[in-house]
């Protein structure tokens, strides 16, 4: 009884501990969010879900349109953009596109990741949907399929309106979508760099892109209405974090709330599971050309675990003993389960390659190698 009393009471100490650091973190703005990216999880949250001026972290959401488009192949990094006039006289942060001029995809995304051009979102917006205006609606459409609910998007840069805004919430789930076109990381993770042969030099807003270990991205943002705004994204140990920032009041301090955020999550959680295609056994196959096939894990099995918490994942793998052929590479053969406190993550063992079912002459012959050996 007393062992019982001493494991609960050191329970209840860890996570008294925990929240303590977490409510002791000084954070400045208006909503804040902390999720890991493979899973989605939830790290740490507060008023998530207001909506607010996001400024140019709508960026994200154009850049996530861009790489979409790429990855369909309607556009290439190659592909030649033309700049019209429109793209020409969008104010605060430009790469000063000309009227006529002509820009490779990879420039203009350049220009959007580390420059925050205003422009360069402008010339993709008309090049990708012929109008800024079908551009935004298929943004909108995107944040719906996404299943971001606090967000209505008016401008492809964003530009203040009074009905441009979205929530920390939202904010994380496009960049977690974001961040699974790694491409991206190629722009993002720039700190120092040119256009138009060196004669135009950039510097990302995004400054933990030099001074914070493992981050790689993602977009800041700043206007009057919705002062200081970051979705900061970072990787360490194979985790990789999004830390989302809205409404601080300078530009450091925005940077200091989202170090604060992205320090919580890297010194207090980890990933655990087992990756897509590790080795999970074996399986006998009935009436099959091979006696068995390899089973593995069908795609990343991986729960966020509290560092403090050694019991806080329990691990169940069911492996059917044998199954008839023929069988299918894909084919399920088991599953694996974890689960933690705040959920549970279930992914199917499936089979290494294909087992035909053995015809009656090599069946014969394998009879009679046995009888005769």
């Amino acid at each position: 009884m007393r062992k019982i009393l001493a494991s609960l009471l050191a329970v209840v100490l860890i996570f008294s501990i925990i929240e303590e650091k977490t409510h002791a973190m000084e954070l400045n703005g208006k909503s804040f969010i902390l999720i890991e990216c493979s899973t989605g999880q939830v790290l740490y949250e507060n008023n998530a879900d207001e909506q607010l001026a996001p400024a140019s972290v709508t960026k994200v959401m154009t850049m996530l349109l861009i790489m979409e488009a790429i990855e369909r192949g309607e556009i290439t990094y190659d592909t030649v953009v033309t700049a019209s006039e429109r793209a020409k006289s969008m104010g605060g942060s430009t790469i000063f596109l000309d009227t006529g001029e002509e820009m490779s995809v990879d420039d203009l995304l350049k220009g959007i990741a580390v420059a925050s051009g205003n422009d360069a979102c402008v010339a993709m917006a008309e090049h990708l949907s012929g109008t800024v205006e079908n551009f935004v609606a298929v943004m909108n459409n995107r944040a719906k399929e996404l299943g971001m609910v606090n967000t209505n998007f008016e401008t492809c840069n964003g530009l203040d309106t009074d009905a441009h805004y979205s929530s920390a919430r939202d904010i994380s789930i496009m960049s977690r979508e974001l961040l699974k076109h790694e491409d991206v990381f190629r722009y993002t993770t720039i700190w120092m760099d040119s256009l138009r042969g060196g004669k135009f030099q950039l510097a990302n807003t995004n400054k933990l892109v030099r001074f914070y270990a493992g981050a790689n991205g993602l977009k800041t943002g700043s206007t009057s209405k919705a002062k200081n705004c970051i979705s900061a994204t970072a990787k360490r140990d194979n985790m990789q974090l999004c830390a989302v920032v809205l409404g601080s009041d300078t530009s450091q301090l925005r940077f200091n709330a989202a170090s604060t955020l992205l320090n919580y999550g890297f010194d207090n959680f980890s990933l655990k599971g087992m990756k897509k295609d590790e080795a999970a056994g074996e399986v006998i196959i009935k009436k099959g050309a091979k006696e068995k096939v390899g089973a593995v894990i069908g795609d990343d099995c991986m729960v966020v675990v509290n560092k403090n918490d050694a019991n806080s994942i329990e691990k169940s793998v069911t492996l059917t003993q044998s199954v008839e052929a023929p069988v299918k590479k894909g084919d399920k053969l088991g599953e694996i389960v974890l689960k933690t406190k705040d959920g549970e993550r279930r992914v199917d063992i499936v089979a290494t390659e294909d087992v035909e079912k053995i015809d009656f002459m090599k069946m014969y012959r394998k009879v009679l190698r046995k009888w005769t050996a």
